[in-house]
């Protein structure tokens, strides 16, 4: 049996535990494939949740759906994920929190980012556009004949 060819990506989610990203890919043959992303999780989780807030503060459902609506329905985090990562960013005081009301008028947990937030928002965004950037280089290499079909692999 082959190894499976992704044939374009689908959706990137932060499934429940706090452990893991799901990237969710379309196989040839219609089938789909979950790889777990461990190491990036927690810090590209929190990156988006940063720059969230640095355009406002919001409640966690908001922050959710800003992430959702920011990337065109592509990047979807469940509450399973986003509320341990408010808490966590909230506990390294780089997110703060209040109650407050929503634009509905009911009672909400209101974050915002502190001061060491939007720095450390900046850190990350410069190591992020960095590791893009990386990630372009190696993708934009000419491979060698033969190997864009996979032969000669194995």
């Amino acid at each position: 049996m082959g190894i499976p060819i992704r044939v374009h990506s689908v959706l990137l989610t932060f499934d429940k535990t706090a452990a893991s990203v799901g990237h969710l890919s379309k196989l040839e043959g219609g089938g789909a494939m979950v790889d777990e992303r461990a190491d990036m999780l927690q810090g590209t989780l929190d990156l988006l949740v940063l720059h969230a807030l640095s355009l406002g503060p919001m409640h966690g459902w908001g922050v959710s759906q800003r992430i959702r609506d920011l990337s065109d329905d592509v990047l979807q985090v469940n509450q399973g994920s986003l509320y341990p990562a408010l808490h966590r960013l909230e506990y390294r005081d780089l997110v703060r929190s209040e109650w407050g009301r929503s634009e509905n008028n009911r009672r909400a947990k209101i974050y915002a980012l502190t001061p060491a937030g939007a720095r450390r928002l900046g850190v990350e965004h410069g190591e992020w556009v960095r590791f893009m950037e990386a990630m372009q280089r190696v993708l934009d290499t000419v491979v060698p004949p033969g190997l864009e079909t996979g032969e000669g692999v194995g």
